[in-house]
Parts: C-alpha cells; structure tokens; sequence
C-alpha cells in the first residue's frame, strides 16, 4: 500500500518549530515590521522547512481585507448598466478583486445595500453607479474608511467619473432646431426619484437652455415626465403625438424612451423621419440597429475608469481629480431629418 501524504502543516506548526507564538508568525507571513530579525529568520526556516502555505483566507482576515469590490447600481438587467459592468470587469480582470453585484429596484433595498457595504467585513471597496449616496451613508463609508467611486452621479465628498448631461441635451436638441424643427418635446424623469437620479434632470437643462438660445419658448405641454420605462415613454409620446399641434421632433432622455416613442409612432401611423424626428441619449447597442440618433456616452469606458480609480484608491494612491468628465457625441443616424413642411 501507499503511504498516505503528510497533511499539510499547519500555522501552529510552524509556531511550534520556531519557538515562537502563532501571532509572531502571522505577523511574518503578513510581513509586519515589528518582530526582530532572529527572530523572524527562524520563523522562515520553520516555513521552508515545513512547506508551509499560508491560507489566503486567514492571510486577508488577518489584514482586514476581504479583495471584495462591492458595485450598488439600479435596473441591472437594462442595456446602459451593463455596458457599464462590462468597463468594471474589465478593469478588475487582472486585479485580485472579486466583484459583488447589488442591484437596487427600491429606495428601500439601496438604503439597504449602502448600510451593508459600509461594513469593512464585507468589502474593500464600493462602486456606485448612477446613484447619489445619501450623506449619511457617505459619513458611514468614511468612518470605515471604505473607497468608494461614483459613476454616473456626483457627491462632493467622493470621486465621480461622469458625463456633462447638460451640455449632452444642448446637443441633442441643437441638432433638432439645426434641422428646422420648433416645435420639440422632452420626455425625462421625474425630478422626485427616489433613486436621486440627476442626469436626466441635468439633459432637461440643456434642452432648456438650447431652446431659450434660438429665441424659442418652452412649451410646458411638450415636456413630460416618466421613468426609465419603455412602456410608460410609449404612452407619452402617443399623448403628445394626439396634442392638436403635435411636435414635429421628440427628444428622449434614454435611449430606451426612444424606443418607447418609436413604438408610438408606429402605432399611430406616424412616420419616422418625416413626420417626427426621434433622438435618444446613451447610445446603446440596439440604438444602431433601429437607426436612432442619439448622443453617445462612453458607458463602457466610465465603468472601467471608475474601477480604475478605485483600485488606485485601495492602492493608497488619491484620485487625479475629484471629478473626471467623459465627453459626448453626436450620432445622426436615420430617426431625425427636417419637420414636415
């Protein structure tokens, strides 16, 4: 028969050769100053001499690291979301950081989410994606000493990678009054979200101001509120398109609200580019396939530049800047062209 192998050694068994307590060992193993060097020589031997692996697990208990990185974003399913994951991935691919996903649908689980992560035992470091933490959980993040990096909001108290969302909706209705049209509908959100979105308030800015700046008036029944439903987008715009002077251009504040007044207009028999221009925001995969003009957003690159900067962070090392903006294009594709004459 064939001798059974040894098992492995174990941390006492090292403490036991070296005549030394387990708590000098871990402090060799995790490379602590403060163990004089005979002392620590002796310790190595035992190491060589008995094979010894230290446990990963016990080695980042030990430093009170879990190599978690916690991501808390909403509506994980949708397309922007997981463009953004996808940067996130790939940015911690050759990191030794698991990735922990929290989707949030409800104020009630993102409250949940932020005061679970603001425990050190259970990550290293948070990214939030298209949320404003509220500032008591920004304090509790703090007191922990967790780094955390926004993606796609803005606290004054943290790092944040974004985009201009006003300067993104002058862009998109600029292009719509290029065109001729004047009479140019907003679909956005509404401004009491419980998830404190700003970016769709922030492209209801811009759309404003484009339009104060050609001298035209804002029209308060063209600018309507919804969520980030497609479904809820298409009942909008088929009110707005029922209007007895319908607009002639609809700007969406996503690109799944695009898709939603699309709907409408086909439904209605309205055609598209003809008789309504359509425009969305983000620029996600199936916006190409649909032919929408959009304004696209680096989703994937502000996913990987916000793990970038927080493993920069868990390095020891600040943020080059408290804000970093991404910029914004134009993509005219085949959904807007010149009013109806």
């Amino acid at each position: 028969m064939e001798a059974l192998p040894n098992p492995p050694a174990r941390i006492a068994d090292v403490a036991a050769r070296a005549g030394v307590g387990i708590a000098t060992v871990s402090r060799v193993v995790n490379d602590r100053g403060n163990v004089a060097a005979p002392t620590r020589e002796r310790v190595l031997e035992a190491i060589r001499a008995l094979e010894y692996r230290p446990s990963s697990v016990a080695q980042n208990l030990s430093l009170k690291r879990t190599l978690v990185i916690g991501v808390v974003l909403p509506f994980l399913t949708e397309a922007s979301p997981i463009e953004r994951v996808r940067g996130i991935v790939t940015a911690l691919a050759s990191s030794p950081y698991d990735l922990a996903l929290y989707d949030v649908e409800s104020a009630d689980r993102q409250q949940r989410a932020f005061r679970l992560l603001a425990d050190a035992h259970r990550t290293d470091g948070l990214l939030v994606v298209s949320l404003i933490p509220p500032d008591e959980e920004v304090r509790r993040l703090r007191a922990e000493s967790i780094p955390c990096v926004l993606i796609d909001a803005r606290h004054d108290g943290l790092p944040s990678v974004v985009i201009d969302d006003i300067a993104g909706g002058e862009l998109a209705t600029r292009h719509l009054l290029e065109l001729g049209h004047r009479r140019i509908a907003f679909i956005g959100d509404k401004p009491a979200d419980p998830f404190r979105f700003q970016s769709s308030r922030d492209r209801t800015i811009g759309y404003e101001r484009a339009l104060e700046s050609a001298g035209v008036p804002i029209r308060p029944e063209y600018v309507r509120e919804g969520t980030q439903s497609r479904y809820l987008a298409r009942s909008i715009a088929d009110e707005l398109l029922r209007l007895p002077e319908p607009p002639t251009a609809v700007f969406a504040a996503s690109d799944i609200q695009a898709l939603g007044v699309l709907e409408a207009a086909r439904g209605l028999g309205v055609d598209v580019p003809t008789q309504l221009s359509v425009i969305g925001f983000d620029d996600i995969e199936i916006a190409s396939y649909v032919g929408l003009t959009t304004v696209h957003q680096r989703l994937f690159e502000s996913g990987r530049r916000g793990a970038e900067l927080l493993l920069l962070a868990l390095a020891g090392e600040p943020a080059p800047s408290r804000v970093e903006m991404l910029p914004v294009d134009l993509v005219v594709r085949r959904t807007s062209g010149p009013p109806p004459r």
